[in-house]
């Protein structure tokens, strides 16, 4: 029986007991994993400050683990010399559709004047324009997992889709427009959507220069992580009308400290880092896991394997 040091809520780990009767699961707090028993194969390994900010393993680290299975797509919380020992692999793809949900949520949000459109009184009983989402256009930066869940649904919705990527494959998803730079994504898309990983090379790749150039009242949307964006620039291109509406679940940090100013300027939309949490997500989790204990036994490289050089 394989056994598993989860850092993730107890909830969830007496879920994963039922669904991988064959594992057994012990519960770990978050943080530094300390003095894990040597029988221990593998480490579900949770986001925590002080596991980001270790400077060096723990005493005995790797223990006897095999590899590490990370719950998150980004690598970003975790220390780097994490990814220099035992094999690890990422959570990439478990949240795609709960995350392209939300986006759709976001469009619709951001197009229709939710909630500020539903009333109370007869008093403001007028009616009011709303755009449509209909013909408008999405651009998504990146093409990974939530691009590829996200782009079909939009296209159903009659969105044209845009993207922008590194590689110069071919998209996985028919119809979708290859744009030639980051200039041209923002300057032609209603709806723009950030799904790409952070990395030295994509920290505050949204400045002054490309938010200058988007389409008058742009919807930006950033579900990936707070720090591609500058944020006073993005403040500053919400006060000049440039960007309409921003509806941000991440930010830099979190949370946002009191008194920041996204918890209060009208053009902003913060989320709580939530855009991933539901039940099916925990279920892909634990799917993944399952997977790749079984590449594991049968002598196959890990589904997801973290690539540090490429940041994800």
């Amino acid at each position: 029986m394989t056994r598993v040091a989860s850092q993730l809520d107890d909830t969830f780990n007496q879920q994963l007991r039922q669904w991988l009767p064959g594992v057994e699961v012990l519960s770990l707090p978050r943080g530094l994993p300390m003095d894990l028993p040597g029988d221990v194969e593998v480490l579900l390994a949770a986001p925590h400050a002080d596991f980001r900010d270790a400077p060096a393993p723990p005493p005995g680290w790797p223990f006897g683990l095999r590899w590490v299975q990370l719950v998150s797509s980004g690598l970003d919380y975790f220390p780097r010399w994490l990814f220099h020992g035992v094999p690890v692999a990422s959570a990439r793809g478990c949240t795609a559709e709960s995350i392209a949900e939300f986006a759709l949520a976001a469009i619709f949000a951001a197009a229709k004047d939710l909630p500020q459109v539903w009333i109370d009184a007869p008093g403001d009983w007028r009616q009011r324009p709303l755009a449509a989402v209909a013909g408008s256009t999405l651009g998504l930066l990146g093409f990974g997992s939530i691009a590829r869940e996200l782009a079909p649904k939009a296209q159903a919705l009659g969105m044209q889709v845009l993207a922008l990527r590194r590689s110069r494959e071919p998209f996985a998803v028919a119809g979708v427009e290859a744009v030639a730079d980051l200039h041209e994504l923002f300057a032609r898309s209603d709806h723009l959507l950030l799904a790409l990983p952070l990395t030295e090379q994509t920290r505050h790749i949204i400045g002054a220069e490309v938010l200058a150039v988007a389409k008058p009242g742009l919807h930006l949307i950033n579900i990936a992580r707070g720090a591609l964006i500058d944020q006073p620039a993005l403040l500053q291109a919400l006060d000049t009308g440039r960007i309409g509406l921003a509806s941000l679940d991440v930010a830099d940090p979190e949370p946002l400290p009191e008194g920041h100013p996204f918890y209060r300027h009208p053009g902003i939309r913060l989320s709580p880092h939530t855009s991933a949490n539901s039940p099916r997500v925990y279920l892909n989790i634990a799917r993944l896991l399952e997977r790749n204990i079984q590449r594991q036994r049968d002598g196959l490289p890990l589904e997801n394997p973290v690539e540090i050089a490429r940041g994800y």
